[in-house]
């Protein structure tokens, strides 16, 4: 794609799918290890806002026998053969913030009555674009921003770990915390989208939660990034 070819919008209310690449070992033999079917909030040259609504039903990896990853020691965590099963997302909705071309996305989590509790930035692949929705690649580390706007570092010892166990080489590593760094100056000087509002959006109480396609691990061609 050139620059002089125009990006497809979706429109509010559109459907589309969320998913991340897997990078650890799967059974399934499947490429696609996240997929959460989302609704679009706003789609412009700026930002990509989806919802992800309460009793969303999504995809996520479990070990091969069904155990949830994280009840895994963090030793094998990312060693041990994993495959991939349908789940709902419980608990309050996710509002995600993705700004093209940044590596990561930001989202947003309430608790009862829409209390406001943290912004989450979740270091990641650029997303690639295609007809259905985005795919990206998990880069482990994270930030959590909270609304004294004070934030803290998360999950630096599964991050070590995928890089012991070759999930991430040395040189990428080197880029993902440049890229928390980056995000780092962006909450302290307290920009986008933090500064934007967006805690006090709310859904249409309109929408239906979007269903789980049959061909969620599908490969399309890519559109754009």
């Amino acid at each position: 794609m050139t620059g002089t070819e125009r990006i497809e919008r979706w429109t509010p209310g559109d459907h589309i799918l969320w998913r991340y690449r897997g990078q650890a070992p799967d059974l399934a033999g499947r490429r696609v290890q996240i997929c959460r079917p989302v609704t679009v909030v706003q789609d412009t040259e700026e930002i990509l806002a989806v919802w992800m609504a309460p009793g969303t039903e999504c995809v996520k990896p479990v070990l091969a026998d069904g155990t949830p990853v994280h009840q895994q020691p963090l030793a094998t965590r990312y060693t041990a053969p994993r495959t991939v099963m349908r789940d709902r997302w419980f608990g309050s909705g996710v509002l995600k913030l993705a700004r093209p071309g940044e590596p990561w996305s930001v989202w947003l989590f309430w608790g009862a009555g829409w209390e406001f509790k943290s912004w989450y930035v979740n270091l990641e692949e650029p997303r690639t674009r295609w007809a259905g929705g985005i795919d990206s690649e998990d880069h482990f580390l994270d930030i959590s921003v909270y609304p004294d706007r004070s934030w803290l570092w998360r999950d630096e010892d599964e991050f070590a770990e995928a890089q012991r166990a070759g999930l991430i080489s040395p040189a990428k590593a080197r880029r993902v915390r440049a890229a928390g760094q980056a995000a780092v100056e962006v909450i302290s000087a307290w920009g986008a989208p933090f500064s934007d509002g967006w805690e006090h959006w709310r859904p249409d109480p309109g929408w239906r939660v979007p269903e789980l396609p049959p061909d969620w691990g599908s490969t399309p061609e890519r559109l754009a990034s």
